[in-house]
């Protein structure tokens, strides 16, 4: 029996649908029941029980719940511009640490999510050798909840035995409930096919031209299958970087758009917020030889292909 934490949500739910297609279905579903539009992520699933997030852990500690053997940790309050510090340590860090110890105790198979965010400025690179995760410095609250949870991991030697995904930018269909912290395609979709032009952010930093401020940007279907893998392999443990490799720029994401909608492209530079300009990552791209190294050889959806996939479930906003 699988625990999956955030399966209502856009990764979550994804995962969960995958499952399905493999024939798995023993799944306790954790979850904050706080979105009609996160709900229909669950539509035409199976699952044995939705738990909500905040009985969870009482129902678990107190050991009502058995016979699991794999936790899937996805759960987490994903905002990059949440201003409350003590809600991303209980919500990320101490929740998190709650249900790894309990999966130590109990011998279970934890896969977590960590983040890109856990970078910073990307300074030091992107590499995800497990010495170099006490020099990395997040530039917001939610890398920082990120970042602390996989020290606490390295530091009591369970990166021996846990796998955790440091996911870059994943895009792709059920996110539709995350508002502010959608990706661009689905936030621009609507006013693409209106024939309103595509915004994106000036560039404030020298060497990048006006939208070419880059990502690796990532299909959930890609990250779904290369946590299935995982999910397989449960004695490849360690931290795993969860990108493509290869960074791209919010340009080329635009004209992928258009590309995919059959539209003229136009595009808009707006100023970036102040919320934001302090914290803003000009550059992220994944180093992927440790996950290679892990006989993980799953080849990436290139980012037109992808993009033009997804304006697919857009069109209706259909799901996964």
């Amino acid at each position: 029996m699988i625990i999956l934490t955030g399966g209502a949500g856009f990764i979550g739910s994804c995962f969960l649908w995958k499952l399905n297609q493999q024939g798995i279905y023993d799944i306790i579903v954790v979850d904050n029941p706080d979105s009609p539009i996160k709900d229909k992520n669950l539509l035409g699933k199976r699952y044995l029980e939705y738990i909500p997030k905040d009985d969870f852990l009482r129902i678990l500690e107190s050991g009502k719940i058995t016979g699991i053997n794999k936790i899937i940790h996805m759960g987490a309050c994903s905002s990059t511009i949440l201003d409350d510090a003590d809600y991303y340590l209980k919500n990320n860090y101490e929740y998190s640490k709650r249900l790894a110890a309990w999966a130590v105790t109990q011998n279970v198979h934890f896969i977590y999510a960590s983040s890109a965010a856990t970078y910073g400025d990307g300074s030091i690179g992107y590499d995800d050798a497990e010495s170099l995760i006490p020099s990395l410095k997040p530039l917001n609250m939610y890398g920082n909840s990120k970042q602390l949870f996989d020290l606490w991991a390295l530091e009591n030697n369970y990166l021996k035995v846990f796998t955790g995904l440091k996911f870059f930018n994943v895009f792709g269909p059920n996110e539709y409930h995350k508002e502010e912290m959608m990706s661009v395609i689905c936030k621009r979709f609507k006013d693409l096919k209106e024939g309103k032009p595509m915004r994106l952010f000036k560039s404030y930093r020298s060497g990048y031209e006006d939208g070419g401020q880059k990502r690796d940007f990532i299909y959930v279907k890609d990250a779904i299958e290369v946590m299935y893998y995982f999910y397989n392999n449960p004695q490849k443990a360690g931290i795993f970087n969860l990108g493509t490799g290869i960074a791209r720029s919010w340009n080329d994401l635009a004209l992928a758009m258009f590309s995919a909608l059959g539209i003229k492209p136009a595009i808009e530079y707006i100023d970036m917020p102040d919320q934001i300009k302090g914290q803003y990552q000009y550059y992220t791209q994944a180093k992927m030889d440790k996950l290679r190294q892990a006989d993980c050889d799953y080849k990436f959806t290139p980012l037109e292909e992808a993009v033009k996939d997804y304006c697919g479930y857009l069109k209706d906003k259909s799901h996964l």
